[in-house]
């Protein structure tokens, strides 16, 4: 049977479908625009356009279960619900929705989701990480290059830093295990950071001093709006950056070994593979 990877051609998505083409098992991506980097399969896919729902069965008949992956809309449950409902009558049996650590049943965002897969009784997997180690090569890249700094609003609140890669594993397993575990599990990396020890790490590695520039929550949400966030999602996060300065991730992370997955992969093992991305020419 075929799994179904929506938003497939993100980073997560990737990851996913790298995993799943590695053990034969089929897989059929959904972008906006219906392509996918060689060698996938895609369907042309818009969460804020239903018609383009049907897309993916109609590529193939033989789609049994779904990773979900949904943009940063706040109201995301009408168009979710559609597409859940709509792909039980085309025979998918098992979800598994990337959600946030942060972020439990009814929450807004992907939390309105995770409530709606509880309430309709299918099999369902709900992944709820942490901070990605890859943001530094994203949200931190022109910041650490160019201004020798990162931010944040989490004062010396810890995080445990995770991995792309761990996560996807994880999201295998949800996908192709025979068993569907039915539960929601933080996901987190193996160790705890603060931003100053980042910044430590980046000084060492990179050989320039690279300092964490504190803001307040407020000063973290407007910088994010630069990105193209929305001002609503970005006071989302500046909460959430918050509840790190208040010792709410440390303390998911130090929660009963059966709510949560431990990935492998460090923080500085990133930083020291990829310190080409933050040197100046």
């Amino acid at each position: 049977m075929t799994s179904l990877l929506l938003c497939g051609t993100g980073s997560t998505g990737l990851a996913i479908a790298k995993l799943l083409r590695a053990a034969d098992h089929p897989v059929i991506l959904t972008s906006r625009t219906g392509k996918a980097p060689e060698p996938y399969k895609a369907a042309t896919f818009d969460w804020l356009d239903h018609a383009t729902f049907e897309n993916p069965f109609k590529e193939d008949s033989n789609i049994d279960r779904v990773y979900i992956v949904s943009p940063t809309i706040y109201d995301m449950l009408p168009h979710a619900k559609a597409f859940i409902d709509l792909a039980i009558t085309k025979g998918v049996k098992r979800f598994v929705l990337l959600s946030e650590s942060q972020l439990g049943p009814g929450d807004p965002y992907t939390g309105k989701i995770h409530e709606y897969l509880l309430e309709i009784g299918v099999d369902y997997f709900v992944l709820r990480p942490t901070w990605f180690t890859q943001n530094f090569g994203r949200y931190f890249y022109f910041s650490i290059r160019e201004q020798n700094e990162i931010f944040s609003a989490t004062g010396n609140g810890r995080i445990p830093w995770l991995s792309i890669d761990d996560l996807a594993n994880l999201a295998f397993e949800a996908l192709t295990a025979e068993k569907c575990p039915n539960k929601d599990s933080f996901i987190f990396g193996p160790e705890l950071y603060t931003y100053d020890e980042i910044a430590e790490i980046f000084t060492d590695v990179l050989g320039r001093k690279i300092t964490h520039k504190k803001l307040t929550p407020t000063e973290f949400a407007q910088l994010f709006t630069t990105f193209g966030i929305t001002p609503v999602h970005a006071d989302l996060l500046a909460s959430m950056e918050q509840a790190v300065a208040d010792g709410v991730e440390e303390g998911l992370f130090n929660s009963s070994p059966d709510k949560k997955y431990l990935g492998t992969y460090k923080l500085s093992d990133y930083i020291r593979e990829n310190k080409e991305l933050w040197i100046k020419e």
